[in-house]
């Protein structure tokens, strides 16, 4: 991961600066770095410069070898901290194989800052595990980020760029496992790699196998995973420091891979699959996010895995099967699979935050419906609630995170249509607002005294399309900086 550093002047090759429109004419912002503006703007003039976000112009350079040019859109006397931030990724997205690189982007407070920072660490990433060494070192990302600065001797500013290696680092590693092949990311390969990270962050964890998941009674998790070969686990992570002064729990879908299981999914697209798990991903690492910031939060992260899968041993539609706690689920249509892992372990996270007295929140994430892309495309989320304060608590923090996240509704009327003649409740309703059907269904397993969101992150999850922004193609590590922001917020104002 590409480390940063704030400095006075330029100290590489590399320089990255601003370029905006003015009354329709291009103009450089270069914050404290100085240009020969004059010349490289005929340049960019001739070349055909629009400004627009996503356009990066690289120039050989007076003083260094390259300065390069990200869109910044209209020229503002302060900027959106997105803006910032994504103008810096897609920088960064553009200088793979170069070791480092000075940005010099313009910003008026530290919180404009840490967006270049964090922009700039977002955008450094690759997924390489799996290409030979030539390849490897064509795309080896920026190993060093340089901020120039006049905030640079602050110690706020020192510390706005160590959160930002934080976020980025975590970021990476939701990333790294929904790249990964489910081949070599199973429901036990998962836990294990992630109860290792946890003694690194100084986070508890526990791993419930299979054979206690069944004798326990997670007839959802069990379910779902009984028709492979590799069977779930519902790995926990716990972080409880002292004098926390809220507690929350983060639950996470977990699917290593989604065949649709006797609901079996077209082979089109069928590879994309292995981001089911993208949920569970993003709570495990934003409970690390929030040990390394050390916030007075007590934060629980639960992950039910599994792998959906086709055999002479999975769940057959109309099967009923009992989730945990007692509640009986006609499984209609077994690639409605998300919500009955999350079932199991909303109820067991309830379980224990009752024990540690009580939640202040419970927020489940989940690549759980197509329906959620139909409705908000692929990078917009979905916020579903029983407490609209919470709800706009955590809306906030998206803003401030620079996530893309819209609230939708639960509608009473459509609760009916999961009702089953022969158990509790069906795992689907009717097919128009299958999104809000979906969230229906996990609120059967929430008390409603307990502030809850379920975040439907099925369509912004995994870019299949054209990398943008600090966003690469692949995993993108949505929801993380959401939950570790809003816990920040929560350490700030209790």
């Amino acid at each position: 991961m590409a480390k940063i550093k704030l400095t006075a002047k330029v100290d590489s090759e590399i320089l990255v600066v601003g370029l905006g429109l003015a009354n329709k004419k291009l103009q450089i912002e270069s914050g404290a770095a100085q240009l020969d503006s004059a010349s490289l703007l005929a340049t960019l003039n001739a070349m055909g410069a629009t400004a627009k976000a996503d356009e990066v112009i690289k120039l050989p350079g007076k003083a260094t070898k390259l300065v390069v040019f990200t869109g910044l859109g209209e020229i503002k006397s302060s900027y959106d901290p997105e803006v910032l931030r994504r103008a810096a990724g897609a920088a960064a997205r553009d200088l793979n194989g170069n070791k480092s690189a000075t940005f010099s982007l313009p910003h008026k407070s530290v919180v404009e800052l840490a967006a270049i920072a964090e922009g700039a660490a977002l955008g450094a990433y690759t997924f390489v595990e799996f290409l030979g060494s030539s390849k490897q070192e064509q795309k080896a990302p920026l190993e060093l980020i340089t901020l120039i600065s006049k905030f640079s001797d602050t110690a706020q500013a020192k510390t706005a760029i160590k959160r930002a290696e934080i976020i980025a680092e975590q970021t990476y590693l939701v990333r790294d496992l929904i790249n990964t092949p489910p081949s070599h990311l199973t429901p036990d390969s998962f836990s294990q790699k992630m109860k290792k990270l946890a003694t690194k962050y100084g986070v508890k964890a526990e791993i419930i196998n299979d054979v206690t998941l069944k004798k326990s009674g997670y007839g959802g998790i069990i379910g779902v995973g009984q028709g492979s070969a590799n069977p779930p686990r519902l790995f926990h992570v716990s972080y409880s420091p002292a004098k926390a002064k809220k507690r929350y729990a983060f639950v996470g879908k977990g699917i290593t891979f989604d065949t649709g299981g006797l609901a079996l999914k077209p082979a089109n697209g069928m590879e994309a699959m292995k981001s089911d798990m993208s949920g569970a991903a993003a709570v495990i690492a934003a409970v690390f996010a929030i040990a390394q910031l050390k916030l007075p939060i007590a934060v629980d992260g639960w992950a039910p895995l599994a792998e959906n899968m086709v055999s002479d041993n999975a769940t057959r539609p109309s099967d009923v099967i009992t989730i945990y706690g007692g509640k009986t689920v006609e499984v209609l249509n077994p690639d409605a699979e998300g919500r009955l892992v999350l079932a199991d372990a909303l109820i067991k996270a309830a379980e224990v935050g009752k024990r540690a007295g009580g939640l202040d929140g419970i927020i489940d994430v989940a690549t759980l419906t197509g329906a959620q892309v139909v409705a908000l495309g692929t990078r917009t989320s979905a916020v579903m609630t029983n407490n609209e304060e919470f709800s706009n608590q955590f809306l906030h923090a998206a803003q401030l995170a620079g996530e893309a996240f819209w609230p939708m509704p639960l509608p009473v009327e459509l609760r009916a249509s999961l009702d089953s003649p022969i158990a509790d409740i069906a795992n689907i309703g009717d097919r128009m607002g299958g999104m809000l059907v979906a969230g229906l269904f996990l609120k059967e397993f929430i008390d409603p005294q307990t502030p809850w969101l379920h975040l439907d992150i099925a369509g912004p999850a995994y870019n299949e399309k054209q990398p943008h922004g600090y966003t690469t193609v692949g995993g993108t590590g949505i929801s993380l900086r959401s939950l570790v922001q809003l816990a920040e917020l929560a350490s700030s104002q209790a």
